[in-house]
């Protein structure tokens, strides 16, 4: 039998507990040829540069390995839907990035994110009230999943109890990523969980645009800005990419967070005995157990040099963001977890054009969510370790992440 290679062991799930001594490997050989033609990149200098690089395509039709894998550009709601700008090039990327993120952040809306940080207090100050203590919580259905899915609902303007019809396909759609399936059953599930969110989105975005509010949808569906209004099938796929890249990799980092916190008992209680560590906390999970552990389906729009290996014109291209993250080259003592690590330039939330959207809202969510579960939670221990994982080796978290507490703290 072929021994298998060591992206091969990476993707198999039954390392998905542990994929970091594989990156150590692949890091040996900073860009990696495959078999199929594709490229990995694995080093902290070559990737950062390269996501910073314009004859690298984010175009995912131009691709070969998506297009093999049965992708299409269409975001994250199936085959029929328009790409959005996760998918697109500049200048069209950077149009639709704009028109979104005048109502989302600053200058146009600085206060959309911030001024929801006493609601996800509240949120979350009502999760941990439910809990049963002394007794057994499950960290991702208890908390890490029901935040930040509430905070993107009530930003788009999604009506209460709505959450759960789009949970069950949100679950499908992620489930046509994993590796394991052959592509034809990977197109399947995508098209089975896009008709249904396609059809949801359409259903919300004609309500807004009929009955405005003050959420991020009505804003974008009524706006009229410099640039015209969003054509509605951007509008639509727009909507469903921030509703689901929204909350699913918020759920990783809060519950990777909490369980790298029960892995690092001191780490703990510094942050009960110091709560405002949360903040260099944050960016040090982002780096040491990241939400995203890697970057598909790039393009080379040109032969590449880089790390002594020419990546020719039409190749498809892999970052591979959390083998960068733990570059010994980059950081000291990489697979050691510093909460107040200095100068913590990691890629947690990639970069160049593409960097993370919603990073700001995913920083603070998860602020908040640890900071609770660090203050609130009395002797917090794990059922088990490690806890079972979520099939995806991309986006990459516990699926459950069951502990026992002995009391809740006031709020």
């Amino acid at each position: 039998m072929t021994q298998p290679s060591t992206w091969e062991q990476i993707l198999d799930y039954s390392n998905r507990a542990n994929p970091y001594p594989f990156y150590d490997e692949l890091r040996k050989t900073p860009v990696t040829r495959l078999a199929d033609g594709s490229y990995l990149v694995s080093t902290y200098a070559e990737i950062a540069a390269l996501l910073h690089d314009p004859r690298v395509s984010s175009d995912i039709d131009r691709n070969p390995a998506a297009a093999a894998a049965g992708a299409t550009g269409d975001g994250e709601g199936g085959p029929g839907m328009s790409p959005t700008f996760l998918s697109m090039d500049p200048p069209d990327h950077d149009r639709f990035r704009r028109m979104t993120m005048r109502h989302f952040g600053p200058p146009t809306t600085p206060a959309r994110v911030a001024g929801m940080e006493a609601r996800m207090t509240d949120i979350v100050t009502d999760l941990i009230d439910k809990m049963t203590a002394p007794g057994r919580i499950d960290v991702v259905d208890d908390l890490a999943y029901p935040l930040p899915v509430t905070v993107i609902c009530e930003l788009l303007g999604v009506p209460p109890g709505d959450e759960q019809r789009f949970r069950v396909w949100v679950d499908v759609a992620l489930q046509s990523t994993d590796p394991g399936l052959d592509p034809e059953t990977q197109q399947e599930k995508r098209a089975e969980a896009g008709r249904e969110l396609r059809a949801f989105m359409e259903e919300l975005v004609d309500a807004h645009r009929r009955a405005p509010g003050n959420d991020l949808l009505s804003a974008m569906a009524a706006d009229d800005g410099p640039e015209g209004r969003m054509p509605d099938d951007q509008l639509v796929s727009t909507g469903l990419l921030l509703l689901i890249a929204g909350h699913e990799t918020t759920v990783n980092l809060i519950s990777n967070g909490a369980l790298t916190l029960l892995r690092h008992p001191a780490e703990l209680q510094r942050l009960r005995s110091n709560p405002d560590l949360v903040i260099p906390l944050v960016e040090e999970l982002l780096r040491y157990e990241p939400p995203v552990h890697f970057v598909p389906f790039r393009t080379a729009l040109d032969d590449i040099d880089i790390a002594g290996t020419t990546i020719p014109a039409g190749a498809s291209l892999t970052l591979v963001l959390a083998a960068g993250n733990r570059d010994p080259a980059h950081v000291a003592d990489p697979d050691l977890f510093i909460p107040d690590r200095p100068n913590n330039q990691h890629l947690g939330f990639g970069g160049g054009v593409h960097l993370c959207f919603g990073a700001p809202l995913a920083r603070l969510e998860a602020q908040i969510a640890l900071t609770a579960f660090a203050t609130r939670l009395e002797n917090p221990r794990l059922v088990s370790d490690p806890p079972p994982y979520r099939p995806s080796p991309f986006l990459r978290g516990p699926s459950h992440l069951p502990i026992d507490i002995d009391g809740i703290a006031g709020a």
